[in-house]
């Protein structure tokens, strides 16, 4: 007897500033993606093709019109991703599960409010950054600090770091062409220092309001956009005195504004979210 063939699975293909999705209703109650089928979605030859998988589920807190969780091509799981959060709050103003001006999203580090601005962009509140080494996390370090130091395969290395929910490092360089993604992002990623690892964003200052940013992911290397890192590296250079309270980051894939009022107020993101494509996947 063979077992009767499973239903494909409907996707909907998104993008915000390069950073690409495969997004999945999940609201019936139907089990979240395995990291077998992470990877064979997220691949470009033989799946999808994404950076990342999201999930869209019932919502977890009272004020929230959805949750949504998320998933890393090479299966691992992620907490946070800002790029994302903008393609779930477009995902769900098409599906008329969310009103046209205001609305708050669960992710995994906690509830965003969304702003529809208009034009395919939204705003997301992204939370207060973090900077104590125990809650990045970053180990060998007792206190905060504006940069830290440690070898890297021999060579120092000096790196501000923060936590948007996820771990993030950041370097700033003189030219983002010659930023050592492809070797320093992923060495980084290796030291003992960061026992989750850590996405390691590479920053060039153009003026006070515009900054060029190149981010190695967890889980999917050097990626078009990351929102998270944006608000990382902005948080980090602003705290410097580097930019100013807003500020432009642009990325390969495009280009995000990044605010943050002051310390003790959420750090916001604004950006586009575009479908691509709708499909089956026959699993």
């Amino acid at each position: 007897m063979t077992s009767a063939p499973r239903p494909p699975l409907r996707f909907s293909k998104m993008q915000g500033a390069g950073n690409d999705f495969v997004v999945l209703d999940l609201r019936d109650g139907a089990s979240p993606p395995n990291g077998v089928l992470c990877r064979r979605l997220g691949d470009r030859h033989t799946g999808v093709g994404c950076d990342q998988i999201l999930t869209v589920e019932a919502p977890r807190s009272a004020d929230a019109v959805a949750s949504y969780r998320i998933w890393n091509a090479d299966g691992s799981s992620a907490q946070q991703c800002g790029n994302g959060a903008r393609c779930i709050a477009a995902w769900l103003v098409r599906a008329g599960s969310a009103p046209a001006a205001t609305f708050v999203l669960d992710s995994p580090a906690g509830s965003h409010a969304v702003d529809v601005l208009g034009g395919g962009r939204y705003r997301i509140a992204m939370g207060r950054p973090e900077f104590a080494p125990a809650r990045i996390p970053l180990h060998g370090f007792n206190t905060a600090q504006d940069l830290y130091v440690a070898d890297v395969d021999g060579a120092s290395v000096h790196f501000g770091a923060a936590s948007m929910g996820n771990p993030h490092a950041l370097i700033e360089v003189e030219d983002i062409e010659l930023a050592p993604v492809g070797t320093l992002g992923p060495a980084l990623q290796r030291h003992a220092a960061f026992p989750e690892s850590v996405n390691v964003g590479f920053a060039e200052v153009l003026t006070r309001d515009r900054v060029r940013l190149r981010v190695h992911e967890r889980g999917a290397g050097d990626t078009l956009a990351c929102g998270s890192g944006a608000c990382a590296a902005a948080a980090l250079l602003m705290r410097r005195g580097r930019i100013d309270r807003e500020v432009a980051v642009i990325l390969p894939g495009g280009e995000l504004v990044v605010g943050w009022r002051d310390d003790d107020a959420p750090i916001t993101m604004a950006g586009p979210a575009a479908f691509v494509f709708e499909g089956e996947f026959h699993v």
